[in-house]
């Protein structure tokens, strides 16, 4: 088994030896180190593997020599602005009050603009919401005070709590339990690593993690911002097609009484789906539900417990089943998605479903970019099931009726000028943290160049933005 472990050290020389030690005396393979002073001075990550048992006793011997402590629950990382008169010892006295509170002071940016006034920015280490919030009080008695979002791309932090700091407050803005910062704490470092190994900035990393939860909270309950527009597919058929501001589309047919959709959204979403759905739908909750999901991916099939049956293809299942058994999916499986995969699923509160109710209706056999694997039929609706060669990510579908002259891409083609301005946004941050959202982008590209030559002239329905004209 392998197991990560955050340790804490001394910045004295041969701190990482001392810590390798632990780990050789007792015959553990380390598998993944990483270390940024630039980002935190004392925190190293080590993956090992080896049996529970010589983990443990790795964990012991790490907490004997020191390197494993307590977490500081309360300690936050703040950062304040001080506008201060441009004149000598104005800042002393902001720096005697730090001192007096005993704030250990981690970054320091200060520049005269003319104005005869100063902005000094000071971050520090503070122990708790009450400390800090006596300090302010005591330091506005000097001049104007604000608490500003730090610019992650311009501060070297030099401190002991950084990642502990970060996980912490990412778990709070999405209303995690205590015992998901450590799991954030350690995909946020296992992101930045594989960024730093695309020559990407340490900081890129947490900027971009931070904006993408907070996206997410953002847009919780009231805020939960949807354009949903109807479509007539035929006398008998009506297509609904949900654009929530985080996540993919739900797209509904609604026929004789019947319902099938296709996607689902995020897991996080729930209570904003269902108030959605029964206001479309009055039955929703007594009628059958029936699920299409084009691909396993997170924010597509984040509600499938809600559902009585699932269509998908037989990879998708596969991928779906290891999440069930606790193994990795697909996506998971490439070590440059795992990562926000991971963080993902703590940020959106993602479960992996029980597979039963799961109905497979695609198997690829062939290495064709978009191979014919099947039909499937919803009411007048007759679909040609087809599965792309893995370009987005293995299992992908696409559904098509060729009489109606409509077919469903899932994320293999999506239409990147239509899309409400929240969802455009969402859309910026997995092509950072995954490196690209595609598993293969050469192929993903060649499948969306066959996709608009084999519908030219039909209505091609991504997962994200609204109707495409082929």
């Amino acid at each position: 088994m392998k197991k990560t472990f955050i340790t804490t050290m001394p910045d004295k020389v041969g701190a990482f030896l001392k810590a390798g030690k632990c780990f050789a005396e007792l015959g553990i393979n380390i598998t993944r180190t990483s270390y940024n002073k630039a980002v935190d001075m004392h925190t190293l990550f080590i993956q090992a593997e080896s049996t529970e048992e010589k983990l443990a006793k790795a964990e012991e011997k790490l907490r004997e020599i020191g390197f494993l402590r307590e977490e500081k629950e309360e300690a936050q990382l703040t950062v304040l602005e001080f506008n201060l008169q441009d004149k000598p010892g104005e800042v002393v006295r902001v720096l005697e009050l730090i001192k007096e509170f005993g704030f250990n002071i981690s970054y320091i940016n200060s520049k005269e603009n003319g104005s005869g006034r100063q902005p000094f920015k000071i971050g520090f280490i503070a122990d708790s919401t009450q400390a800090l919030e006596s300090f302010v009080k005591q330091a506005q008695k000097i001049c104007d005070v604000r608490t500003i979002n730090y610019d992650k791309t311009e501060i070297n932090y030099d401190n002991t709590i950084f990642y502990n700091s970060f996980a912490e407050g990412l778990a709070k803005l999405a209303g995690l339990p205590p015992e998901a910062k450590r799991k954030l704490a350690i995909n946020t470092n296992m992101a930045m690593q594989t960024l730093d190994d695309h020559g990407e900035p340490a900081f890129t990393t947490f900027d971009c993690i931070r904006r993408f939860a907070e996206h997410i909270a953002k847009h919780k309950g009231e805020d939960f911002d949807t354009r949903i527009t109807w479509h007539t597919v035929s006398p008998r058929t009506d297509l609904i097609i949900i654009e929530p501001p985080c996540g993919s589309n739900t797209m509904v047919f609604r026929s004789g009484g019947r319902y099938l959709y296709i996607d689902t959204g995020y897991a996080c979403y729930e209570e904003e789906m269902k108030e959605i759905l029964r206001r479309l739908f009055p039955d929703f909750d007594t009628a059958p539900k029936e699920v299409l999901l084009t691909h396993s991916d997170l924010d597509h099939c984040g509600l499938v417990h809600l559902f009585d049956k699932v269509y998908l293809s037989r990879k998708s299942f596969e991928s779906m089943k290891n999440e069930y058994d606790g193994a990795d999916s697909i996506r998971e499986q490439d070590p440059k998605h795992k990562p926000y995969c991971r963080i993902c699923k703590l940020l959106t509160g993602y479960e992996p479903p029980a597979t039963d109710n799961m109905h497979i209706i695609s198997s690829k056999f062939t290495d064709d970019t978009i191979e014919k694997t099947g039909v499937f039929d919803f009411e007048d609706m007759h679909f040609t099931v087809y599965e792309g060669a893995g370009g987005h990510v293995p299992g992908e579908i696409i559904i098509a009726d060729h009489q109606k002259r409509i077919c469903f891409t899932g994320d293999i083609f999506i239409n990147v000028h239509d899309m409400i301005p929240q969802q455009k946004k969402y859309n910026t941050y997995a092509p950072i943290l995954m490196t690209s959202v595609d598993i293969n982008p050469s192929l993903a590209a060649k499948e969306r160049k066959e996709i608009k030559r084999m519908f030219a002239g039909y209505k091609i329905i991504g997962s994200h933005g609204n109707v495409y004209q082929g």
